[in-house]
């Protein structure tokens, strides 16, 4: 958990360096941006593991980011705002903010927060098997498999296949651009992004040959999609 990525949304600097400060003291890798357009871009590329946005912000505001956010999964996000009225506060909860900390804060208490937040979805992902169609993804145990009418059928995948198949299964039916899977399941690597079509081109041949031809595809001018084959 103390690796994790911590996405702030904040257009005061100073305010922004103090969280991203006492954050990265606890080992959390850090990033920031100064308003929601930029946010939601680092927010699409780098899959944060959690969200710290306040809500008055130059461009889209913090309740659109966070709609944003929660029509793309289920990041945690954490409202940082002077904004104290309690329908403020309900707002944001409706649309999906997993808490909300009023300004002037102390630091240690967003990262005490976070680190409560992290517990909680961490927890629960780390045991979720991912399904998209006939397809089963189990990150915890690194297996997938295909299910078929004569049985279940294991994809022999190396590494870097298996996290991008696991990837883009726990967000299926979004398109993702081929920069996003490089950062995300290559991070290591210095891999250009026409590297990942190497990769999915092996993750589509080992897919048919399982039995379930069509389920990864091209989407033109972006990248790639992982969806049912049954729409």
């Amino acid at each position: 958990m103390n690796n994790a990525l911590i996405l702030i949304i904040e257009d005061e600097p100073e305010i922004a360096e103090i969280i991203g400060t006492y954050m990265a003291r606890e080992g959390f890798r850090v990033i920031t941006a100064g308003d929601g357009t930029v946010g939601l871009a680092h927010h699409l590329r780098l899959r944060p593991d959690l969200v710290v946005l306040d809500i008055k912000l130059p461009g889209q505001d913090g309740y659109e980011v966070l709609a944003a956010i929660r029509r793309r999964g289920d990041t945690p996000v954490i409202m940082v705002t002077a904004l104290a009225e309690d329908l403020d506060k309900l707002q944001a909860l409706r649309i999906g903010a997993d808490d909300y900390v009023v300004k002037p804060f102390n630091p240690l208490e967003i990262v005490a927060r976070a680190k409560a937040v992290l517990r909680r979805t961490m927890g629960r992902g780390a045991a979720e098997v991912l399904r998209v169609g006939p397809l089963t993804v189990d990150p915890q145990a690194y297996r997938a498999a295909v299910e078929t009418p004569a049985g279940s059928v294991a994809l022999d995948l190396t590494r870097t296949e298996f996290r991008i198949l696991a990837h883009m299964a726990a967000s299926s039916g979004r398109a993702f651009e081929r920069a996003e899977l490089v950062d995300a399941c290559m991070p290591e690597s210095e891999a250009l992004d026409r590297t990942v079509d190497s990769h999915v081109s092996n993750l589509r041949r080992k897919l048919s040959a399982a039995g379930a031809d069509g389920l990864l595809t091209a989407v033109r001018g972006v990248g790639y999609r992982l969806d049912s084959i049954d729409g």
